[in-house]
């Protein structure tokens, strides 16, 4: 939630790190030991827990990703970092989990550019082959007239492929997203300070 986020931001760098992993590596728990760890806890982070009957959601790598995404670009770089020093695998599927490519429609066109420029066109044409229209308009409206209408040509004449194929494809492009952002040479909105402004 986005109460989280603003209390994992709160943190201090290497606690924001000790935080998220244990989100992440948390799934259910019975609200009596909710309840007991609420009270233990900061009292800014008891609004995080709402409890529910049965059981509810506290953590997991879903919950941590959501939170993050609602994180600030400083606080999101702190914590996964910190998670590649101590757990390298958990920092690699939460990489995995916070930009997926159908996210390329939600970027505004400089950015959608620079990535092109980068990404093989043979990539481009077999992960767009099982994506919404909107991802595939984001990209064509980003490339010139000519190359737009080559780029679908090619993707109805390619016929059918596996989606093992179109899913690996889309894992190339989703690493070349990932390096330009880490480089700052795109923009990725995020919540917390990282607001854009024109």
């Amino acid at each position: 939630s986005e109460k989280a986020a603003q209390v994992l931001s709160s943190l201090d760098g290497p606690v924001a790190a000790d935080v998220a992993r244990r989100v992440a590596t948390m799934e259910r728990a019975n609200p009596d030991v909710v309840s007991e760890v609420e009270s233990v806890m900061r009292r800014k982070l008891s609004a995080v827990l709402q409890p529910t009957r049965e059981t509810q959601q506290i953590g997991g790598i879903d919950v941590l990703v959501e939170l993050l995404k609602q994180s600030n670009r400083m606080v999101e770089k702190t914590i996964i970092e910190s998670l590649e020093d101590n757990e390298p695998e958990l920092a690699d599927e939460i990489k995995k989990r916070m930009f997926v490519f159908e996210n390329i429609s939600t970027l505004d066109d400089r950015s959608i550019q620079r990535i092109l420029r980068e990404v093989e066109v043979r990539d481009l044409g077999l992960a767009l082959k099982a994506t919404p229209e909107s991802v595939k308009d984001a990209i064509t409206r980003n490339m010139s007239q000519r190359a737009g209408a080559m780029l679908r040509e090619d993707m109805e004449a390619s016929g059918p492929v596996r989606l093992r194929q179109v899913e690996e494809a889309q894992s190339r492009i989703v690493e070349v997203i990932r390096r330009l952002d880490e480089a700052e040479e795109i923009v990725i909105a995020r919540g917390g300070d990282d607001e854009l402004v024109t």
